[in-house]
């Protein structure tokens, strides 16, 4: 008898090129996602008519003039938590679990994802997968169409003995060598009551990610920085209200010296200015032979063939050229 194994799906909140739109949707569904709930926070009309188009997609207008009520949360968080509650408790019924994902975020499991959703217990209502973050493969020669990635140790005296020789220069203030989150991100077990889906929790009953079990067998593959250009493109976003944002805490106590990277990136960019970003850049970022070298002594080096263009045009036959 063939095992009915638990349907999945996935809820963004996205402002991106409509190729980078369409790279995430068809991705997603190739691994067998069953459903796709993605919300638009830009009006973008030809993203909306290709998602549309796709019947395992459901597409939502969230822009100002869409929004649901009167008044759209001004903060982006605050949004895509809203985005994601609308979804979980108003659209998500066909699938069993429900991951909150980004539009640079691309799971790469192991096994087939409704396999490993399928062995948690019944306990478990939440699902964290854990993050690897790409490298920039710009003049470095790697092989066509090959993104590496950087991982981390989970115990934290280790990644710290680790990142410190793996990024002689500024890994002291880093975590893991990670520029954005190192939490990684949830899959909810769908139908639970007073529920509220975060970006990087989930909380029901008021208990914060009940029963959570860590999908080994999956990793989410972040394309935060995966080229200069890109990254500069973000950063006066991140640096004022995205991952660099002012508030957030540094990875060690201050009393040992430690920086927030808004700290760190605002004092190199003052002190060296576009000259000492490229050269943090080119150290924490770069798939240097150097750096590939040393991740790879540690087990923290993964190097992929995501083969977006190649789903794209499979799952967005119609997608303009």
């Amino acid at each position: 008898m063939t095992q009915d194994y638990p349907k999945w799906g996935i809820v963004t909140t996205l402002k991106a090129p409509l190729e980078d739109i369409a790279n995430f949707a068809a991705h997603h569904i190739e691994l067998g996602a069953h459903r796709l709930f993605i919300y638009l926070d830009a009006d973008h009309p030809e993203a909306f008519s290709l998602l549309k188009s796709h019947p395992k997609i459901r597409t939502f207008k969230a822009d100002e003039a869409n929004w649901r009520s009167a008044k759209r949360p001004e903060k982006h968080q605050t949004r895509q938590t809203a985005n994601a509650q609308h979804a979980y408790r108003r659209k998500a019924s066909d699938v069993a679990w429900l991951a909150h994902i980004d539009v640079d975020e691309f799971l790469w499991p192991e096994a087939p994802i409704e396999e490993q959703l399928a062995a948690l217990p019944d306990a478990c209502a939440a699902a964290r997968v854990r993050p690897i973050e790409a490298l920039s493969a710009e003049g470095q020669g790697l092989q066509h169409g090959v993104t590496c990635f950087k991982a981390m140790t989970s115990e934290r005296k280790q990644r710290r003995i680790e990142t410190e020789a793996i990024y002689p220069t500024f890994g002291a203030q880093l975590t893991g060598g990670f520029l954005s989150h190192v939490a990684g991100k949830v899959f909810a077990r769908t139908g639970l009551e007073e529920t509220t889906f975060k970006i990087h929790n989930f909380y029901a009953d008021g208990e914060e990610n009940p029963g959570q079990q860590e999908l080994l067998e999956t990793k989410l593959c972040h394309l935060h920085a995966h080229t200069y250009e890109s990254w500069k493109a973000a950063y006066r976003f991140r640096l004022s209200k995205g991952a660099y944002r002012a508030e957030l805490r540094p990875n060690r106590p201050r009393e040992q010296g430690g920086l927030s990277l808004h700290e760190l990136l605002s004092f190199i960019e003052q002190s060296d200015g576009e000259e000492g970003l490229r050269t943090f850049y080119h150290e924490v970022c770069t798939a240097t032979p150097e750096l590939l070298e040393r991740l790879d002594a540690y087990g923290l080096l993964h190097c992929l063939k995501l083969d977006l263009a190649e789903k794209r045009m499979r799952q967005f036959p119609n997608f303009p050229q």
